[in-house]
């Protein structure tokens, strides 16, 4: 049996720095996949005031004793799959990434996950790599497919992310098998529960 309804996308803004660049990245990937027909919310770490990790019993329950965390995992908890628009420090993931991950368990759990990453020439990737582990830690699966943007200081300015011709193609690469993955497991957390 499956469910008709379409999956629901998160696409989440996880750097929490004056001055990022992710949220213009990120406001113009949740606007191509709405454009596309997609169901998306569009989630930023920053705004949901999170301090670091303060819940005293381990995230794998669920069962959390801070308003903010409970917040966190009701929004996290609608969606069905994930764009992390995430950037690279110091070779690896934002601080604010890893806290938002480690503060929930079952929210995170059989649901696909993807990144839209950036920063100098790298584009993000090593931060992508470091950060697969812990995704897989919280039973998420990695996406195949993402969307990488070099030296993506030069691609925003304040009237938001400039957008190459490639770029548009990834995201739609991206957000196809995101969709369709958070689909399929959709369907599977409904029939293992």
């Amino acid at each position: 049996m499956t469910d008709a309804s379409p999956a629901k996308l998160a696409v989440i803004v996880c750097s929490t720095r004056p001055g990022r660049v992710g949220d213009k990245i990120a406001t113009w990937f949740h606007s191509r996949a709405t454009k596309k027909g997609y169901d998306a919310a569009l989630l930023d770490i920053a705004a949901f005031d999170l301090p670091l990790y303060n819940e005293s019993r381990h995230s794998r329950f669920g069962d959390y004793e801070h308003d903010h965390t409970k917040r966190w995992a009701a929004a996290v908890g609608q969606a069905d799959g994930f764009a992390f628009v995430a950037p690279e420090y110091n070779h690896g993931p934002s601080p604010a990434l890893v806290n938002a991950l480690t503060y929930l368990g079952p929210e995170w759990a059989k649901k696909p996950a993807g990144f839209v990453s950036y920063g100098g020439r790298s584009g993000g990737l090593r931060a992508v790599q470091a950060t697969k582990p812990i995704l897989s830690a919280l039973m998420m699966y990695p996406t195949k497919t993402g969307m990488v943007i070099p030296f993506a200081g030069g691609l925003v300015s304040d009237a938001g992310f400039a957008a190459t011709e490639d770029h548009e193609k990834e995201a739609l690469g991206f957000l196809k098998e995101l969709s369709e993955l958070a689909t399929q497991f959709k369907t599977l957390r409904r029939e293992t529960s």
